[in-house]
């Protein structure tokens, strides 16, 4: 899980660090524009991103513009063709949509992250065995 955001009043921040700067800057995720913060320290980081938080709130309400993007739950994914293709498969064996296949997955997923939010591990952080050689 990415561990490198800020949260306030339900808007999320990513975090980078350029070292050639020697800053921590990021952008607010999520909204129509771009709402960005810096700060030299974590601290000075944390207030630069909730004042930008409530400037962007300002911001929108003095043009009547709506606060946060909002989503319309569709997307586009794009994969590789073999795992679009077992994907496909399941759903029919399933006798349900492609969407409704990946909305499933979707919602295993979140559910995991949530029944364990510290214990969580990502299945790409999972190592796994690597097949032994056959050699003789």
């Amino acid at each position: 899980m990415n561990n490198n955001l800020l949260s306030y009043k339900g808007f999320y921040g990513s975090v980078n660090f350029s070292a050639a700067d020697e800053v921590f800057y990021g952008k607010v995720e999520g909204v129509h524009d771009l709402v960005s913060f810096e700060g030299a320290t974590v601290k000075e980081l944390k207030q630069d991103f909730q004042k930008a938080v409530e400037d962007y709130i300002l911001f929108c309400k003095k043009r009547g513009n709506p606060v946060q993007k909002s989503l319309m739950g569709s997307f586009n994914i794009r994969i590789k063709p073999d795992i679009h293709q077992r994907a496909a498969i399941v759903a029919l064996q399933k006798n349900i949509s492609l969407n409704q296949l990946v909305q499933q997955a979707i919602e295993r997923e979140l559910s995991l992250v949530e029944e364990n939010k510290e214990s969580y591990t990502s299945p790409r952080s999972i190592k796994r065995k690597q097949p032994r050689n056959s050699k003789g």
